[in-house]
């Protein structure tokens, strides 16, 4: 209500559009000092207090939150915040609804202001990979080619990726990993072998099939692997 009685538009709640952002540190939230032999040196914006949003916007709340409390909530935080909310509170639920991909692909640990420059490698790859399983609907027949998306995640994390991967195959989608990951590996369809080495010893194809396939060939080093893994 507050909001409506500023005539807040939804840009005033983002950081990266002016209006409702910290004009003093443009929505970053801290301020770069240039140091001319040493690396330059960040401090907390002075005007805003690394809030990064002007004040009156920061007296707006929803359910008790500032917009700057929701931005520095995890993922995981932000899903139990909304999803609690009363049932007639259709907003609430559509927006737990919405971060539900990002806790399917093993993000649930960030935070939801963070900016996605800082994110690994990895992460970008799961982060774009919530994008599709959330529109997955209207993918038709894609394939997506994923680079060693497992780096970084815990056991159990790698289980709750794996069954999002098997929901876009399940949909009539390809999906090709480049992975060393024996969790993930024997739980392949189908499995191309490199090798016999790495670098320079390697860039042939030793072996190529399924899980058990691989496991049964004795120049196989992955095929070591994944018999030490379970698989026969």
């Amino acid at each position: 209500p507050l909001a409506r009685q500023l005539n807040f538009t939804p840009s005033f709640f983002s950081f990266n559009t002016e209006g409702g952002r910290c004009e003093e540190c443009k929505g970053e939230g801290v301020l770069t000092i240039p140091m001319q032999f040493m690396a330059d040196i960040q401090v907390p914006c002075p005007e805003c207090g690394g809030k990064r949003f002007g004040r009156d916007v920061l007296e707006v709340q929803y359910r008790g939150k500032t917009i700057s409390d929701i931005l520095g909530m995890t993922v995981s935080d932000a899903f139990v915040f909304f999803n609690e909310a009363e049932a007639e509170d259709k907003l609430s639920h559509r927006i737990a609804r919405s971060l539900q991909p990002l806790l399917d692909v093993g993000l649930g640990y960030l935070p939801l202001g963070q900016p996605s420059s800082t994110l690994s490698g990895g992460e970008n790859q799961r982060l774009k990979l919530a994008y599709f399983l959330s529109n997955v609907a209207d993918l038709g027949h894609t394939m997506f080619i994923l680079d060693e998306p497992t780096t970084g995640l815990h056991t159990t994390d790698i289980a709750t990726l794996l069954a999002s991967l098997r929901q876009l195959i399940e949909r009539g989608n390809t999906v090709v990993i480049i992975e060393h990951n024996m969790h993930v590996a024997k739980s392949a369809d189908y499995i191309i072998d490199l090798g016999p080495e790495g670098g320079e010893g390697g860039g042939c194809i030793v072996a190529a099939g399924t899980p058990e396939e691989i496991a049964a060939c004795p120049d196989s080093l992955t095929g070591k692997a994944l018999r030490d893994a379970g698989v026969k």
